[in-house]
């Protein structure tokens, strides 16, 4: 090959070089740049494709069953987190869940926050399309339909069939009761023989309309036969007030119950059921509806101290001293024994107690049952009799109406004999003196007239004209006037149940919230709504004067939205009442979020304060 070949030769070889080399340096630059731009991304926290999502983990569910909505933010994060506001749906906050992905050196998040949606009524629901801001991006979800169906209670034949894990029932005493009277409803829960655990319900609807839910109990749980199945039954009591006549509705009743089951690989053997747990399954229970016709009490030969008692009662009156002087007090106790609203019970007034002088009085309930029906409440009265013509203590009368006899009876103390004398000075009580002892000295009447009268000095001015005379002479009148206004302050506080109440309750609520607030630094959720729910009793029994205990979720509806009530202030005691109702199978975690359900709290409790009753 000659030279000029050879250099030919060279110079395509290295032609061929720069070109490979070009190549290889552009595809490194193109890797730099790539992987400056993902650490950019994972320096700002910057997802270049941020998406927001919302969906549910089902469309269809039946009254007292709850779905679950979720909001994924994908790529980003958002700076609102929207909550939906549909008519006839509950939306409440249940959890966040945070993960994040590395792929091929680019990382993304994922934020999921979901929401417990509860129907309230029937019917097909839409939730909107909701809006978001994610990495100042305008993002928008697509809407979502929700149909909500009448819960079914299962029929008898599948009952019979065994087919059944669980099933609930509901019934009631009688068919017609009266307004105002206490009944007490049963409620049981049917588990089958298979079942290994179980944990309590949840109830998620629990309507009566015309009612107020009192207190409720559970009594032993038994075994029974139903169809070809052994069941264990969980009975339940509830105590009812009937608030108005008509044809009243109770339920349908619906819960949520978690059960253990045994597992699909134990296939019977008794030796490996004892060392394994089984499998969990969470069961819905729907209790049919109950009718019940309401009338109202009779105004046919109505006692004229009728107070509202309705129920089936004794009494026994006991007064003493019975020898007494005019304004001297007798303590008359009153006892009331028997079946009824006995917390509720008032003493009438007694118009043959014109004679007497009649203070406030104080009561002390003791019941023997877990509903607070059973038992006696005993009043003590102070009284003290005007004028020594009184010569007995009246008779004492009590009425009721029974609703087992469908009429009114009155209970009747006789009159007691009173002794009472005229109030005046004791007489001086006399010594006896010893015999043969000397008489004490008679003290001179006058004395010797003064010789000498002394030096005389000047007089000052009358004591009338000295500012100390004055102010020492106007101490006495003061203290009588603040004894004065005292004495009528404790009059009208002692006259005035509600005032008491009202004051009560104020200081009850003071120290809950800081209660609440302490349970919520502790990140103590079980006695945060433990707590809360008692203080929304105890306020709302304040306001519409009726026992706290009876206090439910319904009286939002029934008795509150009666009054000029903002509806905001509703909205938010309903959603208070469902945490509480929520808080053992979906409670409320962090902090934070107890923070924010006790200023919500603070707020509502403001309202419902300044509201006019």
């Amino acid at each position: 090959m000659s030279f000029f070949e050879q250099m030919d030769s060279v110079d395509k070889t290295t032609r061929a070089g720069r070109g490979a080399y070009a190549a290889v340096r552009r595809a490194l630059l193109w890797v730099a740049a790539i992987f400056c731009l993902n650490l950019a991304g994972l320096g700002t926290g910057t997802a270049w494709g941020a998406s927001f999502t919302a969906s549910l983990d089902r469309d269809t569910i039946a009254t007292g069953e709850t779905a679950t909505l979720s909001l994924t933010f994908d790529g980003g994060e958002s700076k609102n987190v929207p909550v939906p506001d549909v008519p006839g749906l509950q939306f409440t906050q249940s959890g966040t869940a945070q993960s994040v992905n590395i792929v091929n050196g680019a990382m993304s998040s994922t934020v999921t926050v979901t929401f417990s949606v509860t129907p309230q009524k029937e019917g097909e629901f839409v939730i909107p399309a909701l809006t978001a801001d994610v990495n100042g991006q305008r993002l928008a979800s697509r809407p979502l339909k929700l149909v909500v169906q009448k819960a079914n209670a299962p029929s008898t034949a599948q009952v019979n069939s065994g087919s059944e894990v669980a099933f609930m029932r509901l019934s009631l005493p009688k068919q017609q009761v009266y307004v105002g009277e206490v009944v007490v409803a049963q409620l049981q829960i049917f588990l089958r023989d298979d079942v290994q655990n179980y944990g309590n319900p949840s109830f998620t609807a629990t309507p009566a309309d015309g009612f107020i839910m009192g207190k409720n109990a559970g009594a032993g749980q038994f075994r029974t036969q139903v169809g070809n199945r052994v069941y264990t039954v969980l009975p339940i009591s509830l105590a009812l007030t009937v608030l108005k006549a008509g044809d009243l509705t109770l339920g349908p009743f619906s819960a949520v119950m978690t059960v253990v089951l045994p597992s699909s690989n134990q296939q019977g053997d008794p030796f490996f059921r004892m060392f394994n747990s089984g499998e969990q399954k969470q069961v819905s229970l729907t209790a049919e509806e109950v009718h019940v016709h309401s009338i109202p009490l009779p105004d046919e030969n109505k006692p004229a101290n009728f107070s509202g008692a309705i129920g089936q009662y004794t009494m026994a009156v006991t007064a003493g001293p019975t020898n007494v002087a005019v304004g001297d007090p007798i303590t008359v106790r009153i006892q009331i024994s028997g079946h009824g609203a006995l917390d509720s019970l008032t003493l009438p007034a007694q118009p043959e107690w014109n004679n007497f002088k009649v203070y406030p009085p104080t009561s002390k309930l003791e019941t023997s049952d877990r509903l607070g029906l059973d038992g006696a409440k005993t009043f003590e009265e102070i009284v003290s009799p005007d004028n020594t013509g009184v010569h007995e203590l009246p008779p004492f009368s009590f009425s009721y109406f029974d609703p087992e006899a469908g009429a009114y009876r009155t209970l009747t103390q006789p009159a007691e004999p009173l002794i009472v004398r005229a109030t005046g000075m004791a007489p001086a009580p006399t010594v006896a003196g010893t015999p043969g002892a000397q008489p004490p000295p008679t003290p001179q009447d006058i004395l010797p007239i003064k010789q000498a009268t002394g030096a005389l000095a000047s007089v000052g001015p009358p004591l009338v004209t000295r500012p100390a005379f004055l102010v020492l002479q106007s101490l006495p009148v003061l203290a009588w006037l603040a004894a004065f206004v005292w004495r009528r302050r404790a009059d009208n506080l002692a006259n005035n149940p509600r005032l008491r109440r009202h004051r009560a309750v104020a200081q009850l609520i003071a120290s809950g919230v800081d209660d609440l607030k302490k349970y919520a630094a502790a990140n103590q959720p079980d006695e945060f709504f433990a707590t809360l729910f008692r203080l929304l009793q105890e306020q709302l029994g304040e306001r519409l004067d009726c026992p706290a205990s009876s206090i439910t979720e319904a009286v939002i509806d029934e008795r509150l939205a009666a009054l000029d009530v903002p509806a905001a202030t509703l909205d938010s005691l309903r959603q208070l009442f469902q945490l509480c109702n929520q808080a053992r199978y979906a409670p409320v975690h962090g902090s934070a979020e107890l923070n924010s359900v006790t200023a919500q709290f603070e707020k509502v409790i403001g309202d419902l304060q300044e509201l006019k009753t």
